[in-house]
């Protein structure tokens, strides 16, 4: 039965709220991993004062890092080998860290002083916070967009979903 009552499949509009929650769950988690990544980025390049770019590259490289590490922990949990869930991760993962990393990263370019703010700056952390909600945003209907095709991290999902 359905939330409604009545028997059968759900309706068009019930699939495409289920899509769409499914999407938010899975940015979400995504974004998990991405926002340490760039939140340690971002902290370690300007605490040592490095350049715009050398920050970003180091904010990328981790969010990507503890993006994937976050997905191919619950997918060896699952019980798949290491091997196997390496391109699982990369297949759910990459095209909604990619995403994710271009939106946050242009809003910290954007906002004025953002990059040169302090750690102690309210408005370091406010921009980075303010980015990161960017970039779920802008990720949702990529997320949403890749599980209707059975992509993305519906592989991961359809994994959950066996075990």
């Amino acid at each position: 039965m359905t939330e409604h009552g009545q028997h059968g499949a759900a309706g068009p509009a019930e699939q495409s709220a289920g899509l769409t929650r499914m999407a938010v769950m899975a940015t979400a988690h995504c974004l998990t991993g991405c926002a340490i990544g760039e939140v340690l980025g971002m902290a370690i390049g300007t605490a040592l004062g490095w350049g715009n770019g050398a920050t970003i590259a180091l904010a990328v490289a981790l969010a990507f890092l503890f993006g994937y590490a976050l997905t191919l922990r619950g997918v060896v949990a699952a019980g798949v080998a290491l091997s196997a869930a390496l391109p699982l991760a990369l297949a759910s993962d990459t095209l909604s860290i990619a995403v994710m990393e271009v939106a946050d990263n242009g809003v910290m370019l954007a906002v004025p002083g953002a990059m040169e703010a302090g750690l102690g700056s309210p408005l370091f952390w406010a921009s980075l916070a303010f980015s990161l909600g960017v970039a779920f945003a802008v990720a949702v209907p990529v997320n949403r967009w890749l599980i209707a095709r059975g992509k993305g991290h519906a592989v991961v999902m359809r994994l959950h979903d066996h075990h």
